[in-house]
């Protein structure tokens, strides 16, 4: 007698599978929304720090303030993301952050702003971040099903990007039409409006609780603060995985820096142009990461998460180390740096999907918080260090000689996690 065997069907991947989850959706329009605004936020507030300060030195202490509160805070911000609601966090994150903008704005153009307010107001965003962005990665395995995870941040971060594209290219325009002010209270406008968005975020898959008897009463012993502080750090200690590319992507960031800082530099001395040729940098590398991101999150769960990140640290070294050779050349240079800014792009959502998809994965949904503030602070401690070498170094050597140096160790994470067994097993 043969026996009938059944076959389970394969979950759908990709967009058409992500549809189905409606609070997906919204989390995604909320985002992107919210990046839409950030990119003209960028410009605007750029633009007013110089006007209001006049001075270099001003607008790059702003810059470095930004991560101040991440490094400072996260590690106890986390114990708090994970203790409280994620979509109340979200939602209060949102709010606040859309007053302070609408605050800015306001005092700009009454012609009250202060560049002792400038401080206040990012100190005071960036800690809203804090909390936000370890919530917003809480939420996510809470409304998706494992399976979709790499799916669904892939095409979460290529909207987002294509959202930031938009907001570039209408920034011009918005600032000419309805001023700075104007500007700012549109960003400040589309966090409330995502704020309202997560009202309507519906969880859906929270960790099942232990089988208990019903007739057996039970009470669970109530852990402080700093035993479940201990427990995020010793949980990420006994994860090698998580612990590498934490590690990883700080030294990246650290790499990465001088290219934040000194690309107007390169652009007018290297590449000889002017403010076209640093937007069409900007605009080659998101178009790069939109596209990569959309190639993962349809194709992405066919390859092993540490192939595709590995694959993506050598694509970014090679790439920012190539931006050397339009200083060799005499024939289009900036479209040959625009090229290898695309490179640039594409490889970074190589690298940021599948990091934070395996930590959604292997991490339990009630330490989600406390794992996400400390990869938030990891990765961005070596930043301001970044900055400051990169000053003093950018008056001393030439920056496309920097970019091939910093390029070239950029290459040296994806050799390392190339040679772990462990990890290329994931």
């Amino acid at each position: 007698m043969s026996e009938t065997v059944l076959v389970q069907p394969q979950p759908r991947q990709g967009i058409r599978a992500l549809s189905a989850h409606r609070s997906y959706l919204i989390m995604m329009a909320a985002k992107i929304i919210s990046r839409f605004g950030d990119s003209i936020d960028s410009i605007a507030y750029s633009w007013m720090v110089y006007v209001l300060t006049g001075s270099e030195v001003l607008m790059g202490t702003l810059f470095s303030l930004n991560f101040i509160p991440g490094i400072a805070f996260s590690l106890f911000t986390g114990v708090l993301v994970d203790r409280w609601s994620k979509k109340k966090i979200v939602i209060l994150a949102n709010t606040g952050r859309g007053i302070m903008v609408l605050l800015t704005a306001l005092l700009y153009f009454l012609g009250y702003l202060q560049p002792w307010h400038l401080f206040f107001f990012t100190f005071i965003n960036s800690s809203f971040e804090c909390f936000s962005t370890p919530a917003e990665m809480s939420l996510v395995p809470r409304i998706l099903p494992k399976e979709l995870l790499l799916s669904g941040n892939s095409l979460t971060s290529s909207a987002a990007r294509t959202a930031e594209l938009a907001g570039l290219a209408a920034a011009g325009g918005l600032i000419a039409l309805i001023g700075v002010s104007g500007a700012m209270i549109t960003d400040a406008l589309t966090f409330l409006v995502a704020a309202l968005l997560f009202f309507r975020v519906r969880p859906r898959f929270e960790e099942e609780p232990s089988e208990v008897p019903h007739h057996v009463k039970t009470e669970k012993p109530k852990k402080t603060y700093w035993s479940e502080f201990k427990s995020g750090l010793l949980f990420v200690k006994g994860q090698k995985m998580i612990l590498l590319t934490m590690l990883a992507a700080a030294f990246v960031n650290f790499c990465l820096t001088p290219y934040n800082v000194l690309e107007p530099v390169y652009v007018k001395e290297i590449l000889h142009a002017g403010p076209f040729g640093l937007s069409l940098l900007g605009i080659s590398l998101v178009v790069g990461m939109i596209l990569s991101s959309l190639w993962v999150s349809q194709q992405g769960a066919k390859y092993k998460k540490s192939t595709l990140i590995v694959f993506g640290y050598l694509l970014l070294g090679v790439s920012y180390g190539l931006l050397y050779v339009p200083s060799l050349v005499t024939l289009y240079p900036l479209y040959t740096a625009t090229l290898f800014c695309f490179g640039m792009g594409l490889a970074i959502s190589f690298v940021n999907t599948p990091v934070s998809t395996y930590m959604m994965e292997v991490t339990p949904h009630e330490m989600l918080g406390r794992v996400g503030a400390l990869s938030s602070m990891i990765s961005t401690s070596a930043m301001p260090l970044g900055g400051l070498i990169a000053g003093f170094a950018g008056a001393w050597f030439s920056v496309d000689v920097l970019f091939l140096v910093f390029g070239i160790l950029m290459i040296i994470p994806g050799l390392i996690l190339l040679t772990q067994k462990s990890f290329m097993s994931v």
